[in-house]
């Protein structure tokens, strides 16, 4: 629980227990300085809460990926062995593919590069 919204509560409180010694006394003066000091205890009180929420919501966020992270590797390695089982079930597939990648980069790799259009300003 944050600090604020303690302080808060005790502002809020304090603010309706000075509204209602003004009413009882009839000071409108007290009256409206005790609502000034509850509408104040409020908002203290609602700062407090975003506060706990956006810790609590980074918290999660922390907490989430570094769960994600540590469990990065069991999933890198349930890939693999799946690819490793495809491969043997399939090896002709598997060469055909690998040899498709292969062209497919090696045409990436000697294309020349594209050269900018020449602009005549004439």
């Amino acid at each position: 629980m944050d600090k604020d919204r303690i302080v808060g509560s005790a502002k809020d409180f304090a603010g309706k227990v000075e509204s209602t010694v003004g009413n009882v006394a009839g000071d409108a003066k007290t009256q409206a300085a005790g609502r000034v000091r509850e509408a104040a205890g409020e908002a203290q009180n609602l700062y407090g809460q975003a506060k706990d929420v956006a810790r609590e919501t980074t918290d999660a966020a922390v907490s989430y990926a570094k769960e994600a992270y540590e469990n990065s590797g069991d999933t890198f390695r349930d890939g693999s062995q799946a690819i490793a089982k495809k491969v043997q079930e399939n090896p002709l597939g598997s060469m055909l593919i690998a040899g498709g990648i292969g062209f497919a980069l090696a045409l990436l790799m000697t294309r020349p590069p594209r050269r900018p259009p020449t602009r005549y300003y004439g």
